[in-house]
């Protein structure tokens, strides 16, 4: 494949957390077709291997790293993991996350609440204060990311905890700064990506899960400014651009990449 960019992160390590699918699978194959030699930190074994494997075929060095990134141990232990095959992290995507349940607030349980923020906050906050160790030997770039969710409704623990990794971003930018570390973050919207290896939800639905799911859809349609959805890759590109020394004077914004917004003829009903 030719790529304009190949070589942008020849020496580089990035570890991608969530990278067994989607938009984590999408950005190791982006960066590591530049160069980057990439770690996959992901909660499933199976589904990673066959990320790191369909990366080898491409000849790309990767391997992976599996645990529970919202235990802050399996955290560092991915970051000392990938230390120890290649030396150094240059690069951390905070990718992994999900909503899990979509439904009116005050029909969460407490359990499903702590399980929605231990999936969509603490690997970010976990993996972020495991990676500084190692990357402020050589300075690098973190690259979170939330969703547009922040601002949606049927998700309030997933959006909290969206919220909770902007913040992260925007303070933490400040107090790395001085390490040659730079955070960043995008906020995707809705993006088409191949069906989940692992789903996220292992409950059975029933009938009202399925009702506000149902209803869930109805509010997130024409919520975009662009359509149609985001890709995967697309997601990608600007993850490997906040990850590049391309970026290397953007630190502490919040890239919206699923902007909501209500487009000017569907408000009139004509275009003027």
């Amino acid at each position: 494949m030719s790529n304009e960019n190949a070589g942008r992160f020849a020496s580089k390590v990035a570890v991608i957390t969530g990278a067994a699918q989607g938009i984590g699978f999408a950005a190791a194959q982006r960066m590591g077709r530049e160069g980057c030699r990439i770690v996959i930190a992901d909660f499933s074994a199976g589904p990673a291997a066959e990320a790191v494997a369909a990366l080898k075929a491409e000849g790309i060095e990767a391997i992976a790293a599996v645990g529970d990134l919202s235990v802050y141990a399996q955290a560092e232990a991915a970051m000392q993991q990938a230390k120890q095959a290649f030396g150094a992290i240059h690069i951390l995507v905070n990718n992994v996350g999900g909503t899990i349940w979509m439904k009116p607030f005050w029909h969460y349980t407490e359990d499903e609440i702590r399980t929605e923020v231990d999936r969509s906050f603490w690997p970010t906050m976990w993996c972020a204060r495991a990676v500084i160790p190692v990357m402020r030997e050589t300075g690098g770039a973190i690259v979170n990311v939330s969703s547009n969710a922040v601002e949606g409704e049927y998700r309030i623990p997933y959006s909290a905890s969206k919220g909770a990794v902007e913040g992260l971003t925007t303070a933490l930018a400040v107090e790395v700064a001085g390490f040659g570390i730079r955070v960043n973050c995008i906020a995707p919207g809705g993006t088409s990506a191949p069906e989940r290896k692992t789903q996220r939800n292992v409950k059975p639905v029933t009938a009202q899960d399925q009702q506000w799911q149902e209803q869930f859809m109805m509010l997130l349609k024409d919520e975009e400014l662009l359509t149609p959805w985001s890709t995967a890759e697309q997601q990608a590109g600007v993850i490997a651009f906040l990850a590049s020394e391309d970026a290397a004077h953007i630190t502490g914004e919040i890239i919206h990449t699923g902007r909501r917004g209500k487009r000017i003829f569907d408000k009139l009903g004509f275009i003027p």
